[in-house]
């Protein structure tokens, strides 16, 4: 078995046991990155030498008996998405591709301080938006198990650079589905924490209030590990729960008695495909095998939610996305072009006596906010912010942003009638297992729709977590979901290990990519 076949709990114990060194772990990371990446493009930056440096440092540490972090030596992969002093923070957009960021976010931060190898920056959707990490402005991300197939968005990179062996552990994030959606579609576990149970400061925002940084592995014992190495309260962030980090890594294994389970009947209507239906329905007939009552459930305005969420989102992604005008940081346009196409438009207008339009010519500045977003943010970001600011212009904000906000509050009451019933709702993470390469690229609303399952845990601030429950006749991975109430990130980590010990989904392997 190869060094990387390892579960992250299991490479820590060999860690800890003196079996296996911080800097051969490392090497096998970065030799894996190496062989496989050209094939997944996974990453879109590697720290090798920074990352030996780190863990080697790691081992005179443990040699001389003092005392690490509860990540100390396993090595970790970070979305693009998260501020990184010692590196580029790039969103996989060409807006930020020269931005270096003055400061490390809180998440990043956390991994230093729990003794984490970051050995890399892993692809996404351009600005984390999008479902298949097409939207890339750098490069294409496929998936490990079939390599014509999208590896979900927008954290495509961070759940495939875990499906195929390159690291033990990575960091997402999740705006409608942005973890658990790669993770259900390249075979891994993703969770989206309760939103405000993670540091969102240094994350470059989406949709602020939906927005979630969350772990990526194997296992559920290895999401555990890293998520209570990242939660916890940090005044920076004004949305920051003050909650004490349970010991996830702890409580894991103990089971769950009781346990009361919950099917939205509507999330196995038309539009379900078969094998899906199939095996989340067997995976829920594992946990009544295990003891678990299993009871239907409504959330009568769930059908909402994608239309909500293409509301809210975009319009927060026009708000803040407005402070990239090329003037402060981010792309800025080259100003001689800039004014020599000025120039040449001003005499155009003058020797046609045009007057209106010399009146209406743009100012130096003007342009330059013009040509530098126009250059530095790709298609679907484009979109999404004129979808938001349209929704919020005057005269639409009562008919589409404010309704979105009070179908949002329905829905969270949904789930919180349903759960007095119930300790958890089981259902499918996608429609599909994965879809091929460019088989959405020109249907927006099809990739929106891709969402449909996961985008009311954002909506409503709850956790969500995916893992994987069978596989398609073509091999593809299938994803089943879990939710819960908010701040019970315990119930999900201890009922998909209690899954994972009956099955043993997690345990394949894509082929050799």
């Amino acid at each position: 078995m190869s060094l990387l076949d390892r579960s992250a709990c299991q490479l820590l114990a060999d860690l800890k046991a003196g079996e296996i060194s911080s800097v051969e772990l490392t090497q096998a990371s970065l030799d894996r990155i190496e062989a496989a990446d050209e094939k997944v493009g996974a990453f879109l930056q590697q720290s090798g030498r920074a990352a030996l440096a780190a863990a080697e440092q790691i081992d005179v540490r443990r040699a001389a008996g003092e005392q690490l972090g509860i990540l100390a030596g396993l090595p970790v992969a970070v979305k693009d998405v998260l501020c990184d002093s010692t590196t580029t923070t790039t969103c996989a957009s060409k807006m930020l591709a020269n931005f270096r960021p003055p400061y490390d976010s809180t998440v990043v931060a956390k991994l230093r301080s729990a003794d984490a190898v970051l050995v890399g920056r892993t692809n996404m959707d351009e600005f984390a938006m999008g479902g298949s990490t097409e939207n890339s402005a750098v490069q294409l991300t496929r998936n490990p198990w079939d390599l014509q197939r999208a590896p979900g968005g927008s954290s495509g990179g961070a759940a495939a650079c875990v499906a195929a062996g390159m690291v033990p552990l990575s960091i997402g994030t999740d705006t409608g589905g942005s973890i658990r959606q790669p993770a259900g579609l390249c075979g891994v576990v993703g969770m989206k924490p309760t939103y405000g149970r993670v540091s969102r400061y240094g994350l470059v925002a989406f949709a602020s209030s939906l927005d979630q940084v969350g772990p990526l592995a194997r296992t559920a014992e290895d999401v555990a590990l890293l998520l209570e190495a990242i939660a916890g309260h940090d005044p920076r962030d004004s949305t920051s729960l003050e909650e004490a980090t349970p010991a996830y890594s702890q409580s894991v294994s103990k089971p769950l008695e009781n346990m009361r389970i919950g099917v939205v009947k509507e999330q196995f209507a038309t539009g379900l495909n078969s094998e899906v239906e199939t095996a989340v329905r067997d995976a829920i007939a594992v946990y009544e095998s295990l003891g678990a009552t299993v009871k239907e459930v409504e959330l009568p305005h769930s059908k909402y939610g994608v239309a909500a969420y293409y509301v809210i989102a975009p319009s927060e992604a026009s708000s803040n996305l407005a402070r990239y005008d090329g003037a402060h940081y981010g792309h800025r346009t080259d100003q001689a072009e800039m004014m020599a196409e000025l120039e040449a438009e001003r005499k155009q207008l003058s020797e046609s006596g045009d007057q209106r339009g010399l009146d209406n010519l743009d100012t130096p500045l003007i342009r330059m906010y013009r040509r530098s977003r126009a250059e530095g943010f790709g298609p679907e970001v484009k979109r999404r912010i004129m979808l938001g600011t349209y929704a919020l212009s005057a005269g639409y904000y009562d008919a589409y942003y404010l309704k979105a906000l009070k179908v949002r509050r329905l829905i969270r009451q949904d789930y919180d009638k349903a759960f007095e019933d119930v300790d958890l709702i089981a259902g499918p993470v996608t429609a599909s297992p994965a879809f091929k390469l460019g088989e959405m690229v020109d249907d927006p609303l099809a990739m929106y729709l891709v969402d449909l399952y996961t985008v009311s845990a954002n909506l409503a601030g709850l956790p969500g977590l995916s893992m994987p429950c069978g596989f398609s006749e073509a091999g593809l991975p299938i994803g089943l979901q879990l939710q819960a109430p908010p701040l019970k990130e315990q119930r999900l980590l201890k009922a998909a290990h209690m899954y994972q010990q009956t099955t043993d989904w997690h345990t394949r392997r894509p082929p050799e990519t």
